[in-house]
């Protein structure tokens, strides 16, 4: 993959370049503010990056620079797939990000890069254009539990929270040890209680936008 990185870490950042040079990836760019990041993305184009990851604060204002820049640059290229890497749980960030959701996103939490395997995994489902959110905003989301949400019956929350990790139907099988039946059913039960209609496009979609919208009041 081409990939982008945007941190005011310099150490983050040399690390976080190494490691995904050493997996066979490209880092086509690096920048340490949101000014500079935007600047060198719309240099280099969608068609340049497969992947850009950026951290939520950075210069100059250091509060959320870095998504106000990824929100921005996606408006320009909607295609292009966004890893935000945070250090605190901020949902309300999450939601501003997830608002656009036709293309890749991913929000986690800094220390996850140090799952190597399953960063990586993480982010080759964000590059193909799937979701992925870090478990412990994810349940932070779920605790506010609004709407529709607080009807879901703890198996369904679970489901939905893998869902929201970019795992398909057969992946939430595998980890909750559920038969492939049980799990459409689950997916089919959270679709109606939120009510999303068997017609509407991208139900799995909405349905994790709905989750995400659950922390606008944290």
């Amino acid at each position: 993959m081409r990939i982008f990185i945007a941190d005011d870490a310099t150490l983050l950042r040399a690390g976080l370049a190494g490691l995904l040079e050493r997996q066979g990836h490209e880092i086509v760019g690096q920048a340490h503010d949101a000014p500079a990041m935007e600047e060198a993305v719309r240099a280099l184009g969608s068609e340049g990056i497969d992947v850009l990851i950026t951290d939520v604060r950075m210069p100059p204002s250091m509060s959320d620079d870095g998504l106000k820049s990824a929100v921005c640059l996606r408006e320009e290229f909607p295609e292009l797939a966004v890893m935000v890497l945070s250090q605190y749980v901020a949902p309300v960030y999450a939601v501003e990000l997830f608002q656009d959701p036709t293309s890749g996103t991913g929000y986690l939490l800094k220390d996850r890069v140090a799952e190597v395997a399953d960063f990586l995994t993480s982010l080759q489902v964000v590059a193909a254009g799937g979701t992925v959110i870090d478990p412990s905003v994810a349940s932070a989301l779920m605790s506010a539990g609004r709407g529709g949400l607080g009807d879901l019956t703890p198996r369904e929350k679970e489901v939905l929270e893998l869902m929201s990790r970019g795992k398909s139907n057969r992946d939430i099988a595998e980890e909750l040890v559920l038969s492939a039946a049980a799990v459409a059913k689950h997916v089919s039960n959270i679709f109606v209680k939120l009510r999303l209609q068997p017609e509407e496009e991208n139900r799995r979609v909405k349905a994790i936008l709905q989750y995400l919208s659950a922390g606008r009041t944290m």
